[in-house]
């Protein structure tokens, strides 16, 4: 049986210039830090609610204040959603 022809593929370079203007916009360096310091804040945020029965961080919103902490905790998650 006949044995068929190797065909050659030619070889594919990206070009250099397109490939680097990419990276240059599409910088996403400011989303770790901001998603870590809302968790952080928010964790903060209710921890200091509980240690201080409800006195701080802020007194006339009693129990909201759980709210404020759970809401700076889901905004790091809004935010996670841009990290690529």
């Amino acid at each position: 049986m006949p044995k068929s022809r190797i065909r050659k593929k030619a070889d594919y370079t990206p070009p250099a210039s397109k490939q680097a203007t990419n990276l240059k916009l599409d910088s996403r360096g400011w989303v770790a830090p901001v998603m870590l310091a809302m968790f952080l804040i928010g964790l903060a945020w209710i921890v200091v609610f509980y240690v201080t029965d409800g006195s701080l961080p802020i007194h006339a919103l009693r129990n909201w204040n759980i709210v404020v902490g759970f809401g700076f905790i889901a905004a790091g998650f809004g935010v996670s959603t841009q990290w690529k």
